[in-house]
């Protein structure tokens, strides 16, 4: 009789210190301890029972539900990050690029290139000149604005500085239009199709093609 109480007495402090951490300071949970005839303690706990085997004074249920419980807190806190870090990404809607001269930068773009202007945006109501152009479903924005980067010194292969990259069909036919136009440019060093070159303010452009 004397080594069941101190049985219940070893496993009451367990069951005690192991649940603290997950016990409002302000609502002591209470245990209620049931003794069978068989060497097992049955501590019902608010929402939960645990058993404790006493067999060998060892107690093997304990530590494992509270771990388990540990487990399901850590993952609802990633899932709740997740959620606040997806904010919808859908695609680039359009990139901006500077020009010294709108109708020059048209002349690129609009005539040589085949780009069609975008005549719904409300580029009337900018603080400055611009224009926007059609590439498939995003555009690019011309804005008519003092360029901070230098035109002289930039990387012979635009590749190999900022660019923006438009997805084509045939970089063999734009090719011949380039040539045609006198337009310089490069191919890409890796052999794939691709072809870069640089509008009237020396921002770099890629064509690469796809299928």
């Amino acid at each position: 009789m004397v080594g069941n109480q101190g049985a219940v007495a070893s496993a009451t402090m367990a069951i005690r210190c192991l649940s603290a951490p997950f016990s409002p300071p302000s609502a002591p949970s209470s245990h209620k301890i049931l003794v069978s005839k068989a060497p097992t303690l049955i501590l019902a706990c608010r929402h939960r029972s645990i058993a404790v085997e006493d067999k060998n004074h060892r107690f093997r249920s304990v530590g494992k539900a509270m771990v388990s419980a540990e487990k399901d807190l850590v993952a609802n806190e990633v899932a709740k990050d997740a959620d606040d870090t997806d904010y919808g990404v859908v695609s680039i809607h359009h990139v901006g690029l500077l020009c010294e001269n709108l109708e020059k930068s048209l002349a690129f773009y609009k005539d040589l290139l085949g780009l069609e202007i975008n005549e719904a945006r409300p580029h009337e109501k900018l603080p400055y000149r611009g224009a926007w152009l059609w590439v498939g479903s995003e555009m690019i924005h011309l804005m008519e604005l003092p360029n901070p980067d230098p035109l002289t010194g930039r990387p012979e292969h635009g590749g190999r500085d900022r660019h923006a990259c438009m997805a084509i069909r045939d970089v063999s036919k734009l090719k011949a239009i380039f040539d045609k136009a006198g337009i310089s440019y490069t191919l890409s060093r890796s052999g794939r199709p691709a072809i870069f070159t640089r509008d009237p303010d020396g921002n770099a452009l890629e064509f690469t093609q796809v299928d």
